[in-house]
């Protein structure tokens, strides 16, 4: 098989970072500049199109030849782009590298990937090229000095344009190279299905309520005009959104704090009588709720037709490959609470700033709670929406062999009370509400959904156990209990620790109840990775693995990761952390198994977040129907208990 890898080089006046790519490439101004390409290990190519030159007839021939394998680092954006301009493609045929590079650990965006694959770099010359993309691909302001022009073209700096062309050829070569260094860990061809089913998803996109959209900024600004007056009669203060002001203010009138962050303002509130002070930190709290902001990032990103394109991301998290959110930021949605949501869509549809300010109180934790209803079906056709029932706890009981659990989930599925019960060795009948015994559901909740991971008392406390009323002494012995009646899964904690170490120390494979730990790599380029092989094929990969003393002076997995800092370098880890991964790794297969089901039956998948898809259905189609669709045993998952729950609507919501 042929390949041809391809980078290439546009205009737009919408700005990509916030609007997204296919917003980006439905401007009326949006243009190829320049096409960049290589055919296997031949030259590299380059047609400028910016002056007039034409893509060669075989490259054009060669974009559509089944026989052709067309690859690109981002190539979401080169097949789109092109079909846009015209250059028709199939999806099919297309190869991405980035894709390639995050289901191997590695970080996304060219320029980090290479450095991570140890592609030798040059900061200079990458500030350099991105200034030229400032300078021919995006618009310019329009001054005496310039012709009052918009754009600049390459007549207009010819050097430059030559140096832009030889930056353009330079990424086709750090693509192939990078592609290079990846051919000995090909990807599963599941997951090349997958990320082609992630990209039409996106060019598909979702429909938007354009007037509740609308309605939703013209009250957020009415809100805010309201709030900042009345803040201003209260404080006096020329700025009360000035953190340094409003902390003086506090301070003159009784109430001392470091700083204003949005924890710190609650819990300010928490002790505080009813007075001008509790007023003021209330309108700190509305004015700081951001997530109104994600109406913005929708109307910002919504085409001509009204829908939101691209709010997925392949492969987000690629420690456990999960998908991530993009532009709206779906996976951090605000939940409903209001039980009126048809009338409170209603009035902010009608700009009604009073009725909505009247009937609900707090006008920016209204908005935010209707972000969820902001996205609709398409015409004639309803939202099927439906999520995995407790799959975590599902995957780590079935991989861990926790048999009590696994019969839970195979019966009844309380598995908070049957938790409890078996915690307090009280019979799961008496754990009902009306009994003395329901307290202990409490108990059995919160240990099951912070406790799976090797976490102790402070796991409980970040999952929210003094919210629920329980006592900093009362955790120790939650922790205790719930261990004593987990042991087969606190075990596969240690196992899945020891097959790592091992793994390494051996350079032997390890396996453990199903999952295949290895140390692989390659001679050429110094490639290494651990890798675990899950029940469905697909690997988990920890790039540059070494051992060495944690901080607890225990011997630890260190890796290479982009971690919370956003930066690559090394991370730690451990027997919890890992088996979290590989626990939200297989969920996310399933999910996958899923979303296969759901396209075979030439249903829409508009977005799905976390482990719930969304469906823009025919009338016909029924929430049984896709819950049966997660039901369905996983060849690959023989044993492990599955079970969806859904609903359908006009609009998306959190039911």
């Amino acid at each position: 098989m042929a390949h041809l890898s391809i980078d290439i080089e546009t205009k737009s006046s919408i700005e990509i970072g916030k609007a997204g790519l296919y917003r980006y490439a439905q401007s009326p101004d949006f243009g190829i500049l320049l096409f960049a390409y290589q055919m296997d290990e031949g030259p590299v190519e380059i047609t400028d199109l910016a002056q007039g030159e034409e893509i060669p007839r075989q490259v054009v021939e060669a974009l559509q030849d089944p026989r052709i394998t067309k690859h690109a680092y981002n190539a979401a954006f080169e097949w789109y782009c092109l079909n846009t301009a015209g250059y028709r493609t199939p999806l099919e045929q297309w190869r991405c590298t980035m894709a390639h590079s995050l289901y191997c650990g590695y970080p996304a965006g060219l320029d980090a990937t290479g450095k991570a694959v140890g592609l030798p770099q040059d900061k200079q010359k990458l500030a350099a090229g991105k200034a030229l993309i400032r300078y021919f691909c995006v618009p310019c302001k329009p001054t005496k000095n310039n012709g009052n022009r918009t754009w600049n073209l390459p007549k207009h700096a010819p050097e430059k344009w030559e140096l832009f062309k030889g930056y353009c050829r330079q990424d086709v070569v750090a693509e192939h190279n990078i592609l290079r260094r990846l051919e000995q860990f090909p990807m599963p061809e599941e997951e090349e299905r997958l990320w082609q089913m992630d990209v039409r998803m996106n060019a598909f996109g979702v429909r938007v309520d354009e007037e509740l959209t609308d309605g939703a900024l013209y009250i957020d600004e009415r809100s805010r005009q309201d709030l900042m007056g009345e803040a201003m009669g209260i404080t006096g203060i020329d700025n009360p959104n000035s953190t340094v002001q409003l902390m003086e203010w506090l301070e003159k009138n009784g109430t001392e704090t470091d700083n204003l962050r949005k924890a710190t303002v609650t819990d300010l509130l928490a002790g505080q009588p009813v007075n001008s002070v509790k007023r003021m930190l209330e309108i700190r709290q509305q004015l700081g709720k951001t997530s109104v902001k994600k109406y913005e990032a929708i109307r910002k990103a919504k085409g001509e037709d009204g829908r939101v394109r691209g709010l997925t991301q392949y492969y987000g998290a690629n420690r456990t490959g999960r998908w991530a959110g993009r532009l709206v930021q779906m996976q951090n949605l605000p939940r409903n609470y209001i039980g009126t949501l048809d009338e409170a869509r209603k009035l902010v549809e009608q700009k009604n700033y009073e009725g909505l300010r009247m009937i609900y109180g707090n006008v920016p934790d209204t908005l935010s709670q209707l972000i969820r209803t902001a996205f609709i079906p398409s015409e004639g056709n309803k939202f099927v929406v439906a999520d995995f029932s407790a799959i975590e706890a599902r995957v780590i009981a079935w991989l861990a062999g926790e048999q009590w659990v696994n019969e839970v989930f195979a019966t009844h599925g309380k598995i908070y009370e049957a938790t409890a019960s078996q915690m307090f060795h009280v019979p799961v009948e008496k754990i009902k509400k009306g009994n003395p015994e329901y307290s202990l559901r409490q108990k059995g909740k919160v240990a099951t959904l912070a406790l799976g991971y090797q976490g102790g008392t402070a796991a409980l406390i970040a999952m929210g156990a003094m919210d629920m009323g329980l006592t900093e002494e009362e955790l120790p012995d939650i922790v205790a209990r719930w261990r004593g009646a987990n042991r087969r899964i606190c075990d596969l904690w240690y196992r899945v620790e020891q097959a790592a170490l091992m793994a390494m120390q051996t350079a032997q494979p390890q396996a453990v109840n199903g999952l295949m730990f290895s140390l692989e790599g390659d001679l050429l380029y110094g490639q290494t990775f651990l890798t675990v092989q899950l029940p469905s094929g697909r690997k988990l990969f920890y790039p540059k693995p070494f051992l060495q003393e944690n901080q607890f002076g225990k011997l630890a997995l260190h890796y290479y990761s982009t971690g919370s800092s956003k930066k690559w370098g090394v991370e730690s880890t451990y027997g919890g952390k890992m088996t979290e991964n590989i626990v939200q790794a297989v969920a996310r297969d399933c999910l996958a198994e899923t979303l296969k089901r759901i396209e075979d039956r030439g249903l829409h998948v508009v977005f799905h977040v976390h482990d719930e898809v969304i469906i823009d259905a025919p009338e016909e189609t029924t929430v049984d129907e896709v819950c049966g669709l997660m039901a369905e045993p996983i060849p690959w998952a023989p044993g492990l208990i599955l079970k969806g729950a859904g609903f359908e609507g006009q609009y998306y919501k959190k039911d």
